[in-house]
């Protein structure tokens, strides 16, 4: 089973809104394309608390090995959560601009 941690809605420029939230947390993120990457390894994606400003992680455009299907891993980094992983996923429902974070567990 998938746990959801933000709920997203995309935007045309390519970025992605919404609330980032577990039993502790509660904040409005953003995930913005990182219009400054310059290697290969940079992320392709920057995580935001839109509260503070402060960046609390990052995104990077993957391929499955087994599906082949592209897909975007997420990290997020903060002193009272640790690390987080997660995968960016299309949203229950089916709304084309609706998207959320799976924590991906790493057991």
């Amino acid at each position: 089973m998938a746990s959801t941690i933000a709920n997203l809605t995309t935007k045309a420029d390519g970025s992605m809104e919404g609330i980032f939230a577990t039993l502790r947390i509660n904040a409005p993120i953003a995930v913005l394309p990182n219009a400054n990457k310059s290697r290969e390894d940079a992320p392709d994606y920057r995580v935001i608390n839109k509260r503070t400003g402060f960046e609390i992680g990052a995104g990077w455009n993957r391929i499955s090995p087994r599906t082949g299907v592209e897909y975007t891993s997420i990290r997020l980094e903060a002193p009272e959560i640790g690390v987080i992983f997660g995968n960016v996923a299309p949203a229950p429902g089916g709304e084309e601009n609706k998207r959320v974070i799976l924590w991906n567990n790493p057991e």
